[in-house]
Parts: C-alpha cells; structure tokens; sequence
C-alpha cells in the first residue's frame, strides 16, 4: 500500500530527477500559491494516490495491447495539478510559443512534451492530468476540506513547524492570510 505513495519519489537517472525537479518547482509552486501548503500536502498525497490507482487499473488493460512503463517520479502529480490549475482557471486563453492557444489544452500539449522526457511514463502522466481534471472539475468534492480546518492545521505539527525554518516559504491556509503574505 505504501508505494500508492512512495512511487512520486523514486527516479532513474539525473535527466528525470532534473526534469522532475523543474516540474514541481514551476506548476507545484504556483499551486501552492493559489491554495497554501496544509492544503497542498493534502493534494499531494491524494493526487498521488488517485493517480496510482487509476494506473493499476488502466495498465492491466493496456499492457495487453503494448508496452508500459513503471510509475515513476512526481510528474504524475504536477500533471495532476495543472489540470486542476487549467480547468478552475478564469483565463480562456494563453501563449504556448507565441500561438494563442485555450487553456484547457494546455495540459494535453504538456502531456505530450512529457512524452520525450526519458523515463517518464506516459499512462501514469495520463492518470495524474485525468485525476486533476476530475477534481478540478468537482467530481471528487468529498476530498475537499474547508478553508477553516486549513487554518486549524496551520497551527499544528508538522505544519507550525515549517512556519519556523528560515528561508522556506510557509503559504497560509486562509485565503485573507494568503493575501495579505503576498502584499507583504
């Protein structure tokens, strides 16, 4: 049970790690932004674990018909994070290399960049953007918590301890307290 979760860290070589690397740093860390970090390490841990479970369920059917490659590293999640990101977006429409394109394909696009990226399994990423749609979408609603019980748990371990360490960036559960750290 414990690789529904452990998978996201596991890694071949130090082309996957960076690329993995660069994945969380830029769709994680404007996640975490838009909804703080208790409700970010939920997300997660839930993400990760959707995204594991889709996979079981769609390799048994694809392997049938091709090759698949292990779930591996934490794209599966990033994915599942942008599609959450793109389909609450207020925006219709951004640039992907000076082409105005909707941003509800902006995911898809992405999902099959990460399809050259060495190691990087393309079902897993397709069970993470899947599991963020969903979710984006409201279809798993029963995960969600409200902003209250974010706030609660800002004020307990681990989470008050993050708050502590020097030069990590702490993004509060509430959305007043958001804004006002960001003005700051």
């Amino acid at each position: 049970v414990h690789r529904l979760v452990t998978y996201i860290f596991v890694y071949d070589d130090l082309i996957s790690l960076t690329c993995g690397a660069i994945i969380i740093w830029y769709f994680a860390g404007s996640f975490e932004k838009n909804i703080g970090t208790v409700k970010h390490c939920f997300l997660t841990v839930v993400f990760a674990v959707l995204s594991a479970l889709l996979y079981l369920l769609l390799e048994t059917i694809v392997s049938k018909v091709s090759a698949v490659e292990d779930a591996r590293g934490f794209m599966p999640v990033a994915f599942a994070m942008l599609g959450v990101s793109t389909t609450r977006s207020r925006m219709k429409r951004t640039l992907v290399f000076g082409v105005r394109v909707p941003v509800v394909l902006m995911p898809w696009f992405m999902l099959c960049i990460a399809w050259f990226i060495p190691h990087s399994s393309f079902l897993s990423n397709l069970c993470g953007l899947l599991a963020g749609e969903a979710y984006g979408l409201g279809y798993c609603f029963c995960l969600d918590f409200p902003e209250s019980v974010g706030t609660k748990l800002d004020r307990v371990l681990p989470f008050s301890l993050l708050k502590r360490i020097p030069g990590l960036k702490y993004i509060p559960g509430s959305l007043v307290e958001r804004r006002a750290f960001e003005s700051s």
